[in-house]
């Protein structure tokens, strides 16, 4: 036994130095951490159990036959996250650059249906060089199980992606399908053709950097949620992302310890607003404000950023917050902010996370660009997922709550079970200006002084219309409510709506306006 011992270990160690030491000094000197490494790193400590260490390849030709490293290139197993079970493959780059085969992918697909049957969080750890050639049309077919079971596991378990390095191809699909990815600045890269294919095929110049880098996917794109400086921040940020999520859509999400007093005034905001509703503040400092402790985890914080969306606690309670924000064109809803929003709110409603709004929004962005673009149905997909959810939903009007983006922004006509408003809400179909532009534009035209005139009728329609409580009188709000109290407000309905139960018509599923 002794000897069938010794030979385990030495057939272990050999696993865990599947690449061999040249390749992975090779990667250190880049600055990378290995597949080994993220995962010892991410879990707590000693907590990792590896599953499928002794795999093997079984492909023949082009000299596969003749080298068959143990683990195949990916690392699979279960541990913990603050003491919180989750399931975790981390890709291999030093073991045929992190290729994925047949046995490579039964090993994802084992752990991803592993993640699935017991409810826990899957975690990705990408650094591959996508399909593996030698292998042919076998890894195009195992690709596919993994991107089944990233469908069958949505809205059920968390899916994150952490890429740690290239991601190319048909590696990209499996990610986009997943709830968040994290990419680390300057290493990573995602893209599906690289820059030598797009120059022979348009040719278009374009760096690696430009064309899949992190800041390009958080900035145009719209791929990438979260971009960090280095792999341990992306993996602290990962460990902090999880604290409010639940493990599956049956369970709530975990209620933190309470740090922050609940009856807490927020004196600051009853003078954050600026003098002229037409100048701009930053949304972000209301909420945080309100939130626990000031701690807000922003989502997709460099992409359409005239609407901001994350996760804070109230009370100890993990809430998703969407709010347009008045400092990046005034608020207004586009084509990308309605769909980073409409995005965030269906996550939340799958893993029973409560929605909060914070409401300043002047209507859709106008213009041909939109229009042709399609704004029509990317501003329906947020109004679509608000009216889908089911958790408790709150919202908060601070200031402009015009036409239809004041609807799809949470009002109680599409489902919210609490509406507040600040004094300073101006609930209408449009500002003061245009709206007398177009209900009196014969007696305007007609005035000896149409400028008086003008002015007159505009502070007159201010007066009688631009303020929350004719929607107050009509139940439209269920109450215009002090600034400073707004904190307060929030936590007595997260409370009180922690027992909502809704029933929903029996169906295969919605029909998106993707």
């Amino acid at each position: 036994m002794a000897e069938r011992i010794a030979d385990l270990d030495r057939r272990k160690e050999e696993a865990r130095l599947a690449g061999g030491a040249a390749a992975i000094e090779r990667h250190h000197n880049k600055g990378k951490m290995t597949a080994r490494e993220r995962i010892e790193y991410l879990l707590d400590e000693g907590s990792f159990q590896e599953l499928d260490m002794l795999s093997r390849h079984r492909a023949h030709g082009m000299g596969l036959e003749e080298n068959r490293p143990y683990t195949d290139g990916v690392i699979i197993g279960f541990g913990s996250v603050d003491g919180r079970k989750v399931c975790v493959f981390s890709q291999d780059f030093t073991v045929f650059g992190g290729a994925l085969g047949e046995v490579f992918a039964e090993k994802i697909h084992k752990i991803m249906d592993l993640s699935l049957s017991l409810g826990l969080p899957m975690i990705g750890l990408n650094d591959g060089a996508g399909a593996r050639i030698q292998e042919g049309v076998v890894s195009l077919h195992s690709y596919g199980g993994i991107f089944a079971r990233n469908v069958k596991a949505s809205g059920v378990v968390p899916q994150i992606s952490v890429i740690m390095g290239p991601c190319a191809g048909g590696a990209v699909y499996s990610p986009a399908m997943t709830d968040f990815i994290f990419m680390v600045n300057e290493t990573s890269h995602m893209f599906i053709t690289g820059p030598d294919v797009v120059k022979t095929v348009t040719g278009e110049e374009v760096t690696l950097e430009q064309l899949g880098g992190a800041m390009s996917h958080a900035t145009k794109s719209g791929v990438t949620h979260f971009v960090m400086p280095d792999e341990k921040a992306c993996l602290d940020e990962v460990r902090y992302l999880l604290s409010f999520l639940p493990a599956n859509n049956m369970e709530e999400p975990p209620r933190g310890d309470r740090t922050d007093d609940p009856d807490r005034l927020c004196d600051d905001l009853r003078d954050i607003l600026p003098a002229s509703p037409n100048q701009p503040y930053d949304m972000k400092k209301v909420i945080t404000s309100v939130v626990d402790d000031g701690d807000y985890v922003e989502v997709h914080s460099h992409w359409a950023q005239q609407i901001t969306c994350g996760f804070a606690r109230i009370d100890g309670h993990p809430v998703g917050i969407v709010g347009n924000n008045p400092a990046v064109l005034a608020g207004v809803l586009d084509i990308q902010s309605s769909e980073k929003a409409a995005r965030f709110v269906r996550t939340c409603d799958a893993f029973n996370i409560p929605l909060i709004s914070f409401v300043d929004v002047p209507g859709f962005m106008p213009g041909t660009d939109q229009e042709f673009h399609g704004i029509i149905r990317h501003g329906a997909k947020l109004l679509y997922a608000f009216c889908e959810a089911t958790v408790p939903r709150v919202q908060i009007i601070t200031r402009k709550a015009y036409g239809g983006a004041y609807v799809v922004m949470n009002s109680k006509s599409i489902g919210a079970d609490l509406a507040y408003a600040w004094p300073s809400a101006e609930l209408a179909v449009m500002g003061a200006s245009g709206a007398v532009e177009i209900v009196h534009r014969r007696e305007l035209q007609s005035a000896d002084d149409a400028a008086a005139r003008r002015s007159e009728l505009i502070e007159e329609y201010q007066e009688r219309y631009i303020n929350p409580y004719l929607a107050a009188e009509r139940g439209i709000v269920d109450d215009v409510i002090d600034p400073a109290e707004t904190r307060r407000k929030l936590v007595q309905a997260i409370a009180v709506l922690r027992s909502k139960r809704e029933d929903l018509p029996k169906r295969k599923h919605g029909n998106v306006p993707l």
